[in-house]
């Protein structure tokens, strides 16, 4: 189902909240991602906080359509820029415009405009650590996160804005998309240490790929097209156009984990996915994560877990 996005801006924008996940979530759309974006404004034509203006942006629309995420981008000089008409304009947009099934997420400062619209009442969200202070007193009831990347909390996305707001927007197209399409998006971008809104860690789809040498991520973006697929170091030097030897060289070095490591990495992954689905077995988990057998699963997944698969399943369970 195609995920109607509605970037919402308002004058003196500071514009890598607005380009940054907008150019992400736009090549997402142009590799083959099922994202339809759509700039709309108070006004047709806006300054920004780079002193040029953007003109072409279409109108708040009355009503938006099933399926759709909201995404409001932060602002410049904040005190100033929220006490204008247009920005007043769009914290009453907000109150009316969105259906129950709309997701909203706001990129830094956009968190000010959330909290007017009373969107952040009684949840976890976050914003730049500048303001949050200010996020506090506008949402008094709002349960407000430091140090953190972006929160999710339901139907709305905080995040801390200026370059983690291209962080929310892969964390936006794995989940609508995929982790293989948000992996690749990630790569055209170079930002491979994608961050997570929870943690530190980085996404298995994304770790190890901290690096830009060309034979190495070919190879990489093969396994990831394929995770389940036994290849061959063959198969997987061919796609990389070096020998065996080069390619098994180049990985240790520039990945900094084997071929057999990272293809077992990925399927672990895919497992860790899996088991949060009750009615699989482990033994199904083992064959849809591309394991020979159970043994073999549960072999690999020593190295990676503490716990049993299990276990973790009901971690998981008790979690939820």
């Amino acid at each position: 189902m195609t995920l109607s996005v509605w970037f919402v801006v308002t004058p003196n924008v500071l514009l890598l909240d607005y380009v940054g996940p907008a150019e992400t979530l736009r090549m997402a759309a142009e590799m083959g991602g099922d994202f339809l974006l759509h700039h709309v404004a108070p006004t047709p034509r806006l300054a920004t906080s780079l002193t040029v203006d953007i003109t072409g942006m279409s109108a708040l629309p009355p009503e938006l359509p099933s399926h759709s995420l909201v995404v409001v981008t932060g602002n410049a000089c904040e005190v100033e820029d929220y006490a204008r008409p247009e920005a007043l304009a769009v914290v009453d947009w907000l109150r009316r415009a969105p259906r129950a099934d709309t997701c909203i997420a706001s990129i830094c400062s956009g968190a000010l405009l959330l909290a007017a619209a009373g969107l952040l009442d009684h949840r976890q969200c976050t914003t730049h650590h500048s303001l949050i202070d200010d996020l506090r007193v506008a949402a008094p009831t709002a349960l407000v996160q430091e140090n953190r990347i972006f929160v999710e909390d339901g139907p709305v996305l905080t995040s801390a804005g200026i370059t983690t707001g291209i962080d929310l927007a892969l964390y936006l197209i794995e989940r609508h998309a995929g982790a293989a399409l948000a992996a690749r998006v990630a790569r055209r971008l170079v930002v491979y240490l994608r961050r997570s809104g929870h943690d530190e860690q980085l996404s298995p789809w994304l770790s190890h790929r901290n690096h830009l040498h060309p034979a190495v991520h070919r190879a990489q973006d093969a396994i990831a097209s394929e995770p389940l697929r036994a290849w061959t170091l063959a198969e997987l030097a061919q796609r990389a156009h070096v020998s065996e030897r080069h390619l098994t060289r180049l990985f240790a070095e520039h990945a900094g984990i084997g071929v057999t490591a990272y293809q077992q990495h990925l399927r672990i992954a895919r497992a860790r996915e899996l088991l949060g689905d009750r009615r699989l077995s482990v033994e199904r988990v083992a064959e849809l994560s591309g394991f020979n057998s159970a043994r073999d699963f549960r072999r690999v997944w020593q190295r990676h877990e503490a716990a049993t698969p299990s276990a973790r399943r009901r971690g998981t369970s008790t979690a939820r």
